[in-house]
């Protein structure tokens, strides 16, 4: 099962230590970015989920209307993109109801999916999976089934989908992200820096590998001209910028070697009675 998903942020999102959130004083690409992604997911015919922000629902709705639009499954990915254990469970709960709502607002149907940013549910903020429980989500993407910079989940186990079962007493379905073992380190090479960075037959090759495959893209991912966050610690600035000006060749020999789905679709190939059931 391969799934399609993209995160819908801006160029400066890459950076989580100096997090600004006065987002209106930069430059604005996620229009070009979003449309490029949407016309090649057009031309084949394909169906992505795209986890989007709730500022971006309140400053740039018409960028979330059409993706919607086009027939693709919108996802939760916060309100300003804040790593979820920076909050406690009230904030966690304010910030993700607020930017449901947004999305709501916009599209006109019930947010069922989420994405923390940065993987950032692990074993020490259970309760946020709680939380979105607790806000009608059905689906959680949030999940790092090994350890990361920001934490990651360890205890997950293979990467694969699962049943949740809460401290609450309530379930979620997880589609976690899933990892390779590189020289004893996990990594994800279906999004993000890696994918980018690693050379595009190691990645068909573990993709082949795979028995569920979860790709996470940005429109940043393949915009070579934007600007640079000279900022950035030294490893965070290379994989926020290697690859570039490559990266959208490469999507698009990943979408030309393998068939993909939206997460609301992977939901109805799964047989959920067989899955795996965690109990946190």
């Amino acid at each position: 099962m391969n799934i399609l998903t993209f995160d819908i942020e801006d160029w400066y999102n890459c950076d989580f230590i100096n997090q600004d959130f006065e987002w209106d004083k930069y430059e604005v690409r996620i229009y070009e970015g979003v449309e490029r992604i949407l016309k090649e997911l057009e031309r084949r015919q394909l169906k992505a989920t795209f986890f989007c922000l709730g500022w971006t629902a309140e400053k740039h709705p018409n960028v979330i209307k059409r993706i919607h639009a086009k027939g693709h499954h919108i996802g939760c990915h916060s309100y300003q993109h804040e790593l979820s254990f920076r909050f406690n469970r009230v904030m966690f709960k304010e910030d993700t109801e607020k930017a449901k709502r947004l999305l709501e607002n916009v599209i006109g149907e019930p947010i069922n999916a989420f994405r923390a940013p940065g993987f950032s549910i692990t074993e020490n903020n259970i309760w946020a999976l709680e939380v979105l429980t607790e806000l009608d989500f059905k689906y959680d993407c949030s999940l790092f089934p090994a350890t990361h910079d920001y934490g990651g989940f360890a205890s997950y186990g293979k990467a694969e989908p699962s049943i949740l079962n809460l401290p609450n007493g309530a379930q979620i379905k997880e589609f976690p992200i899933n990892v390779q073992s590189v020289l004893g380190k996990k990594i994800v090479f279906s999004g993000g820096g890696f994918f980018r960075f690693i050379p595009y037959f190691l990645i068909k090759l573990w993709a082949k590998k795979s028995t569920y495959l979860m790709t996470y893209f940005h429109p940043r991912d393949f915009d070579p001209d934007q600007p640079v966050i000279d900022s950035l610690p030294r490893m965070r600035k290379f994989k926020s910028y290697v690859g570039l000006s490559k990266a959208f060749s490469k999507f698009q020999k990943l979408l030309n070697d393998f068939d993909f789905v939206s997460v609301k679709d992977a939901d109805k190939l799964i047989d959920w009675k067989k899955v795996r059931k965690i109990k946190l």
